[in-house]
């Protein structure tokens, strides 16, 4: 049986709520991707072109700090990595986490929340993040998922 680890960056409690209901369904152990910095409500007020988020989202490379990275990655064969759809992609933070770990032999599972943006070109932006991982299609959902539907859908992978 895989050890499996669910990962997730939440700017507003919606992917923190998905992020729990994936984890119950699936059995794996829960990681909270934590900005160093965290973001305050204007730092995401994405209609704010000198915003934050919209700075780091404009350059592909930023790369915001975070907290932390789990104990002890090794233990995990699956990962599935959370966080909300910024700007048609995976926000620059995940990026950042999965640079943090070594990810070689692993899979990798993005998935989303959204309001109304679908997964737009996330695996693109985050493949050269995941040396050595197979890093397989994501899926958005809605934060209020069934937790039998997240369970098929992780068995499906």
């Amino acid at each position: 049986m895989k050890k499996t680890l669910v990962a997730y960056f939440s700017a507003s409690g919606n992917t923190q709520k998905l992020a729990r209901a994936l984890a119950a369904a699936t059995g794996a152990e829960l990681f909270c991707i934590e900005p160093a910095v965290p973001y305050t409500g204007p730092d995401l007020d994405w209609r704010d072109k000198n915003s934050r988020s919209t700075l780091e989202m404009q350059n592909r490379d930023s790369r915001p700090a975070i907290a932390g990275v789990p104990e002890d990655i090794s233990k995990y064969d699956r990962i599935f990595v959370g966080f909300p759809i910024w700007w048609y992609t995976a926000p620059t933070i995940i990026n950042t986490f999965l640079e943090s770990v070594d990810l070689s032999g692993k899979t990798v599972i993005p998935f989303a929340t959204s309001g109304g943006s679908d997964m737009g070109q996330t695996n693109h932006y985050l493949a050269p993040s995941c040396p050595g991982a197979l890093l397989k299609e994501g899926r958005k959902f809605s934060p209020d998922t069934d937790i039998s539907r997240l369970a098929a859908w992780a068995q499906s992978l």
